[in-house]
């Protein structure tokens, strides 16, 4: 099958695996993601995407450590750098070295210089094939932090081990003095490597600003090369290690970018999503290969007469529950350390066994299993490479089946707790956020902007209504505020409805007229009470409607039907005024007043479109827009700045808040973008 073809079937692929996840939220979309390559495999037999080691660091770990790096959370991990460091390092040397004997004297058809690589390439975490189930189960942050943390960093230590491994089984040489020399060399000249072209990159990127090149697009083009230029600079010309370089020019662009998020936000922007595509595309496809080499490396190892099938499904699991029990014993002693020290709560069993469940193998892991070498320098067969796959595989499925089914059992409640008290204060602040937001545009309006206002008050109510939704499902698991915005609307109907029912009595409306409008109200009913605005049944109301209108417009002539809608608008504009004014009268009552005020947001705006005079947006229109949102853009980054300076919210908030202020930008910077 044709290179480009095998791309395009692994994106669609991917796209698939992200619907069938939002149906089965309780599978992590790494093991769907398996599960499909396992199946491509099956289905097409020819489907062959065979990679050489440098090219797969450079593709794939390149770009996936360089955006860790970009999104290290420094405040809160340099608290825990230590469980951090002693992780990415110490551990990573005690599973390769424990795990590489244990491996070696389980298989001993496997070398000892193959099974450190082996064990070398397990001993990274992948927080990122943790994620669904961290989402549905909310593990601890202490916890997900230290994985954050040590990931960054014991993905490269992991990577220049499995390396030197490697090379050791390719040559049949290694030296330990010529190794630690080499070892220290490539981390040192690598982070130095990092920080200066990282740095360089940076500064050629603000020259070019200078000199009046602007273009968001190339900046941002420019931003995804980093991670290849760095690499590429630390192996190939200074031999260093490419893997530590990018996480460190990561790390250095982090610091630029928090200092100018809020100066250069349409590149960030743009920047931001770009890389949330290549990141999705660039994990996804590790684990579909993962998947697709599962059936090849299990037929070699299945047909290979030496060993039992199920002695070799028995290694798999021991040399998984190996790996998870050194990293268990190790969270365990750590834990007991800073216990006596007083740094850390009394030492539990059960957070231990979060801690070792919590580091799952994927993408990393993968990517450096995949890249082993098929021929040795001897022009021998790399030995037992189909096996070593197989057990890499293996042990990373074991890893997320394992995590999927013990992580909610050992979830503590109060832990879930702080989580969730964390999340109501961040949906508290963007409420408090988008208030602000909707109060500064009615202060702006006036009969140039009324129209435009009342759409951003709709977009901001909308926003408004999801974290209402939000807050309470954090709360109580319940959309609690969802029910109570349904009745306050059923109570404004009714209004209307007895507004109509006094002018019907009255005999100001007639029954034709009566009778439409009250068919109209029984729709809106179904509508408010089963959220249907989208549904069947509104089409086929707008349909009837459309049916009646057309049908009174035949049988009336043009003046006398021209006259009955304009009094029938005339009706609904007065019915709407006092559903109005009972909003306003139950707000000044009512304990949650911005309930109230939103819904008569909405009256508002429908009064406002039926006074609106129906003609052809033109440019003044458009500027009158543009106006409003930045108006509307820079309260919201002084509000954030004054929620932060006086404590309201935590940095970490701060910057989340600033990211979703820059978000709701990218409507009116990318709007007329062709």
């Amino acid at each position: 099958m044709d290179l480009l073809m095998i791309i395009l079937l692994l994106i669609g692929c991917l796209l698939i695996s992200n619907i069938i996840g939002h149906y089965l939220p309780f599978i992590p979309t790494a093991l769907i993601q398996i599960a499909i390559g396992v199946i491509l495999a099956l289905l097409f037999s020819n489907i062959t995407l065979e990679l050489e080691t440098e090219w797969f660091l450079l593709l794939f770990v390149a770009p996936l450590l360089y955006n860790d790096g970009r999104n290290f959370p420094r405040e809160e991990l340099w608290n825990m750098k230590m469980p951090i460091l002693g992780n990415a390092i110490i551990l990573v040397l005690i599973t390769t070295l424990a795990g590489g004997y244990f491996i070696h004297w389980l298989i001993p058809s496997i070398p000892l210089a193959a099974a450190f690589a082996l064990a070398a390439i397990l001993s990274p975490t992948d927080p990122v094939a943790v994620n669904g189930i961290a989402k549905r189960i909310q593990i601890p942050e202490k916890i997900l932090n230290v994985v954050r943390g040590e990931s960054l960093i014991n993905d490269a230590s992991g990577l220049v081990a499995f390396k030197y491994a490697v090379v050791a089984v390719v040559t049949g040489y290694f030296s330990i003095k010529e190794a630690l020399l080499n070892f220290s060399y490539t981390f040192l000249i690598g982070g130095i490597l990092g920080l200066v072209v990282g740095t360089i990159l940076t500064q050629i990127r603000f020259s070019l600003r200078r000199a009046g090149i602007r273009d968001v697009i190339f900046h941002t083009l420019l931003q995804l090369l980093t991670p290849f230029i760095v690499y590429l600079v630390a192996e190939d010309v200074f031999h260093a290690s490419g893997v530590i370089a990018v996480v460190v020019a990561g790390i250095a662009q982090a610091l630029v970018k928090d200092k100018t998020e809020i100066l250069l936000a349409e590149e960030q922007l743009l920047t931001e999503n770009t890389w949330s595509i290549v990141l999705f595309i660039l994990n996804g496809i590790v684990f579909l290969l993962l998947g697709l080499n599962i059936p090849s490396s299990m037929e070699e190892s299945i047909e290979n007469t030496s060993i039992n099938n199920w002695k070799l499904i028995g290694y798999a699991l021991a040399i998984g529950i190996v790996i998870l029990g050194i990293r268990f014993l190790w969270s365990h002693f750590n834990a007991i350390y800073s216990f006596k020290k007083g740094n850390d709560d009394q030492p539990t069993l059960k957070k231990s066994l979060l801690s070792s469940f919590v580091g799952v193998r994927g993408a990393v892991t993968m990517a450096g299993v995949l890249s082993l070498p098929f021929i040795t320098e001897s022009g021998s067969f790399f030995p037992e490479r189909s096996l070593i796959l197989f057990l890499a595989s293996a042990v990373i499925l074991f890893t997320l089946i394992v995590a999927t089914i013990f992580l909610p059992i050992l979830i503590d409640s109060s832990e879930v707790g702080d989580v969730i008290e964390k999340q109501h204060n961040f949906n508290e602040a963007k409420k408090q956020l988008l208030l602000v937001s909707i109060n500064r545009i009615h202060r702006e309006m006036n009969d140039d902007n009324r129209n435009i206002a009342y759409q951003l008050i709709g977009e901001y109510q909308q926003m408004f209504r999801q974290v209402q939704i939000d807050t309470s499902a954090a709360k109580t698991g319940k959309p609690k505020y969802q029910s109570e915005i349904t009745k306050i609307r059923l109570q404004a109907l009714v209004v209307e409805e007895q507004y109509i029912e006094e002018l019907y009595k009255g005999h100001h409306l007639d029954q034709d007229m009566y009778t439409a409008i009250q068919s109209t109200f029984s729709e809106r009913k179904r509508i408010i009470q089963h959220n249907m605005q989208k549904g069947f049944s509104f089409v086929l109301y707008r349909i009837i409607r459309e049916w009646r209108m057309a049908r009174k417009k035949y049988l009336l002539n043009k003046e006398k039907f021209v006259s009955y809608v304009r009094m029938k608008q005339v009706i609904r504009k007065n019915a709407y005024e006092h559903a109005l004014e009972f909003l306003r009268e139950q707000a000044k009552l009512a304990p949650n007043p911005e309930i109230y005020y939103m819904i008569a947001f909405e009256y508002e705006r429908a009064i406002s479109l039926i006074n609106k005079e129906v003609t052809t947006i033109s440019n003044k229109h458009e500027e009158l827009k543009n106006e409003l949102r930045t108006v509307i853009t820079e309260t919201e980054r002084a509000e954030i700045h004054r929620m932060y300076e006086a404590g309201e919210i935590s940095k970490e908030e701060e910057r989340d808040l600033r990211r979703f202020v820059n978000y709701i930008e990218s409507v009116n910077l990318y709007e007329h973008v062709e």
